[in-house]
């Protein structure tokens, strides 16, 4: 089978290294990729927002699956723009289409999907510039801290918890007013901040059937103990121990199977990966955020724990028989450690030479902003590398980690030694 990537993040390298171990797989092309995805596939370079050339690609190079890693081309509704197309009939796509992508494009109507559809979540309002009076009132009767959320795609930097009431107005202006995140804070979302534990939570679903994916937790902050600015995520750990068995069961019946029986009330006809953003709230779980795709360190940890055949598993997502498919996942622990670049998530230093790889054991190094020139490999990116393990407990995968996260030497590089610190 023919495959075609779209991405070139940690998350393409992982789910690219997981795919070129099927036997069923003839050729896999990643669009853009990186450093990383070269060594096991086609790099090919267009831009995943690119659909007329991604559909030209398609058809020169008899493409027999399009899988979507990033959410923009989802949100943009890449799957409606190939289905206009009668020669695509036979292309698998583990892609939602742009009424599926809203849950992640829009906070607006995620919220309130969540809402009709009785799923726990935080109390909410939304907001315009129309009503920005109302909403400077709404903060000022509210409980702190509180949260903000531009309602479109930020880049991952559109959600700020202000602690006091000063900032939370100035940052409502910047976002309303002054048009901080473009076209993604037209709206902005207002809730109630949750105390509790995050989790992340994935399923992949075949719009009449699902599987339930291994849990994993992130780190989204760039200093020690959880401080600082937030980032795309520092690492992730899988399994994560307060999600036993009782805790998943109610995050499937109060919130997997309404979300999933919502869509179908909608009409929308989702095959592809939904992403539950949770937090455990004395024992009972709320969704923060819908994602439609992967999460980026997560899938890091989730794709090595899974043993079944990877194309197998998206074929019957095609077949609409993933029911069929029982998924096999490792006993063993999955830790990952991401390595960023000096500065992050601020300004840095790209170009820095990369060097160290034959020093790797035991590791999985999933590139996430890496190039290579003149047979080197350089960073591109402000996460840099990915360095995966799996061991027979946390602490044994994340020393592995570690070792692998000291071996890997460029100029500015900096990571978290104390990822998955409350589980030890």
């Amino acid at each position: 089978m023919k495959i075609l990537l779209l991405g070139s993040g940690g998350r393409e390298h992982a789910l690219a290294w997981k795919l070129s171990q099927s036997k069923k797989l003839s050729k896999l092309y990643v669009a853009q990729g990186n450093a990383g995805t070269a060594q096991i596939a086609e790099n090919v370079d267009i831009s995943p927002t690119d659909f007329q050339k991604i559909e030209s690609f398609i058809i020169k190079n008899q493409i027999e699956m399009l899988i979507v890693g990033p959410e923009e081309p989802l949100v943009k509704g890449i799957r409606n723009y190939l289905q206009k197309n009668k020669n695509l009939e036979h292309l698998i796509m583990i892609a939602p289409d742009e009424n599926g992508a809203k849950l992640e494009g829009s906070k607006d109507f995620a919220k309130e999907f969540m809402q009709k559809n009785s799923i726990p979540t935080a109390k909410y309002k939304t907001f315009t510039a129309d009503n920005y009076q109302e909403a400077v009132e709404y903060i000022k009767n509210h409980s702190l801290p509180i949260v903000l959320k531009a309602d479109g795609l930020a880049a991952g930097k559109g959600v700020i918890i202000p602690t006091d009431y000063i900032t939370a107005e100035n940052n409502l202006r910047m976002m309303l007013l002054e048009n901080q995140f473009g076209e993604a804070s037209k709206k902005v979302v207002i809730e109630e901040f949750l105390e509790g534990i995050e989790l992340s939570v994935f399923v992949l679903t075949d719009g009449k059937n699902y599987m339930l994916l291994p849990e994993a937790k992130d780190y989204k902050r760039i200093g020690e103990g959880d401080t600082g600015l937030n980032t795309g995520g520092m690492g992730a750990v899988s399994p994560v121990s307060f999600a036993n068995n009782i805790f998943l069961d109610k995050v499937k019946k109060q919130i997997i199977e309404p979300t999933l029986q919502g869509l179908k009330n909608e009409n929308i006809d989702y095959q592809g990966f939904i992403f539950f953003g949770l937090i455990n709230v004395k024992g009972n779980p709320y969704v923060i955020e819908y994602n439609v795709r992967l999460g980026d360190p997560e899938t890091e940890v989730v794709i090595p724990r899974i043993d079944n055949d990877l194309v197998e598993i998206f074929e019957a997502v095609g077949k609409r028989n993933l029911d069929t498919i029982k998924l096999k996942i490792k006993s063993q622990s999955a830790t990952t450690i991401m390595l960023v670049a000096g500065g992050y998530p601020e300004q840095y230093e790209k170009g820095e030479e990369m060097t160290g790889w034959e020093n790797l054991k035991n590791v999985m190094a999933f590139h996430a902003g890496t190039i290579e020139k003149d047979g080197k490999i350089l960073t591109n990116g402000g996460r840099v590398l990915a360095i995966a393990a799996l061991g027979n407990d946390l602490e044994d995968a994340l020393e592995k980690c570690r070792y692998g996260a000291d071996k890997i030497k460029f100029d500015s590089k900096y990571f978290r030694k104390d990822i998955g610190y409350e589980f030890l």
